[in-house]
């Protein structure tokens, strides 16, 4: 983790990782999580539905609205997100 109180970043996650990918890594987890909570707050699920439509336990799926992104991989997240019946479109653009 960056120590340097003087430096800025194009990103919070930027700042927060050693490398570019770690970075870019954080950020499409973040997005996934938020577009998957999102969904489950669409469908008005309680916790418990929404573990079951998603195939986690409902104590996973807290961490997942909670924002606990380093308890999720991004296979993970690309899992729950298949179990929700949504396909995950990966779009690369020059940084």
């Amino acid at each position: 983790m960056k120590t340097t109180s003087n430096e800025t970043y194009a990103s919070v996650w930027d700042a927060i990782t050693d490398t570019p990918a770690e970075a870019e890594n954080l950020r499409v987890r973040a997005e996934l999580m938020n577009k998957i909570a999102t969904i489950v707050a669409a469908k008005g699920w309680t916790q418990a539905e929404a573990a079951a439509q998603c195939g986690v336990t409902q104590p996973r799926l807290n961490d997942l609205l909670r924002g606990r992104l380093s308890r999720f991989s991004l296979d993970a997240l690309v899992n729950i997100a298949a179990a929700l019946g949504l396909r995950v479109h990966i779009e690369l653009e020059a940084a």
